[in-house]
């Protein structure tokens, strides 16, 4: 592993990079905060593939390719005469100073790790500059999976929480019942959808197991299998729409016993 003068050597590398690009690149030098930030978006993304495949260089390397995006996005800002890279990472150090006063502040008794998750948000709620509520650190452009699971985290935070993971089954059962009576009403049927999918996000949480994770596995298998349905389909010539039901089924049922 490198030593803490070789990382902060890199650090500052990748910002004399970023001012050559900025200044003697036509394309990086007319790039906006908003022009790069889909980009950003799809970074986080293949980030988070790298993590989820267990893919170690690929993870090292989609850390890198995201740290470039923050770096770009502090030097637009200095030049702008906003802030500078500096100014983000005290803010983030000063953050974190102040929500661990149980690593920073001698005089603070020692927690444990339940304890300090059980009482984040009120922490945070104490910040100067804060979020004035605790749901309005959520961003509304967050896909809607991961934005049910913060705010379920955020609402934990707060002690607002199911007192044991099984008491959440009759909730999810109740709102399994209401989105079946709300087919026979169709005007709340998207509602009551959403509250069972919410109710599920939270049953999840609760037994500890990622939604996002799950579906993602979920639909990584359903893909495999309907792959297979389709290759076989075409093998003999034929088109998905001439197969019957209990044909896609059968070819459905052979990839699942092939462990697809």
């Amino acid at each position: 592993m490198h030593t803490r003068e070789e990382k902060l050597a890199s650090f500052g590398r990748l910002l004399d990079i970023m001012d050559q690009l900025r200044e003697k690149c036509p394309w990086n030098a007319e790039q906006t905060m908003e022009s790069i930030r889909p980009m950003t978006e799809e970074e986080v993304y293949e980030l988070s593939d790298a993590i989820l495949s267990g893919d170690k260089k690929a993870t090292a390397k989609e850390i890198g390719d995201l740290m470039y995006h923050l770096v770009f996005y502090a030097r637009i800002a200095q030049e702008a005469g906003d802030f500078d890279i500096a100014a983000s990472l005290e803010k983030v150090c000063d953050k974190m100073v102040f929500r661990h006063p149980h690593v920073f502040d001698p005089n603070c008794q020692q927690m444990s790790a339940k304890e300090i998750a059980d009482t984040w948000e009120l922490v945070k709620a104490k910040e100067k500059d804060g979020n004035k509520t605790v749901m309005s650190g959520i961003p509304e452009a967050m896909p809607s999976l991961l934005k049910a699971l913060s705010m379920q985290e955020k609402a934990r935070g707060c002690g607002f929480d199911w007192e044991k993971p099984e008491d959440v089954w009759e909730k999810v059962k109740e709102e399994v019942g209401e989105v079946e009576e709300a087919t026979k009403a169709p005007s709340h049927l998207q509602e009551e959808f959403g509250d069972l999918l919410f109710s599920v996000i939270n049953a999840a949480r609760l037994f500890g197991v990622d939604p996002e994770a799950a579906l993602n596995g979920t639909c990584a298998k359903f893909r495999r299998r309907f792959t297979y349905l389709e290759e076989n389909t075409l093998k003999k010539g034929l088109k998905l729409s001439e197969l019957t039901l209990a044909e896609m089924d059968r070819y459905w049922d052979e990839a699942k016993a092939k462990g697809l």
